[in-house]
């Protein structure tokens, strides 16, 4: 595969993966206002439901809603981030984009994912993390593609003897 099919290629799995990180906070963020619930695949906390908890301090279920908003706007803007560093950085060849392009979701994970691990709550990891992990399946696949298109020589360049 040349540089350029690498790069477009490697780019546009990059994209897709933002993509469905982008859908997914949209859904989050719907799901803030429509149900008054919890997050997608969390329909108990420890077996009290948001209209129990409602009833007990609304206050507390107004928080949670302002959270899952604010958590919903914090992952479209990081799906148009990378989607864009992807599509006219890694694309183009640029590494900054590509670093920046990898640093920004890994450092979103690395944070929002090991509380997942915990055991505070039960959750339905299928609907709740499933579509962040296949998102990043394909986002990495991209990212290693790109990679591989970056690591070749640039056609007309020469490289410096080693």
């Amino acid at each position: 595969m040349s540089r350029e099919q690498s790069l477009r290629n490697g780019a546009a799995l990059m994209v897709l993966g933002a993509l469905i990180f982008f859908v997914y906070a949209v859904v989050f963020f719907f799901r803030a206002f429509a149900s008054g619930g919890f997050e997608v695949g969390v329909e108990t906390l420890n077996g009290v439901t948001p209209q129990q908890l409602d009833g007990l301090n609304p206050a507390i279920m107004g928080y949670i809603m302002h959270l899952h908003v604010a958590i919903a706007g914090f992952i479209a803007a990081t799906a148009v981030a990378v989607g864009g560093l992807a599509w006219y950085g890694v694309r183009s060849g640029l590494w900054w984009a590509w670093i920046t392009g990898v640093i920004v979701p890994v450092l979103g994970l690395a944070v929002a994912l090991p509380l997942h691990y915990m055991g505070r709550f039960n959750y339905d990891w299928v609907s709740h993390l499933g579509p962040i992990y296949l998102g990043t399946i394909i986002y990495v696949v991209g990212a290693v593609v790109a990679l591989i298109g970056l690591s070749q020589a640039t056609p007309g360049t020469v490289q410096a003897a080693r």
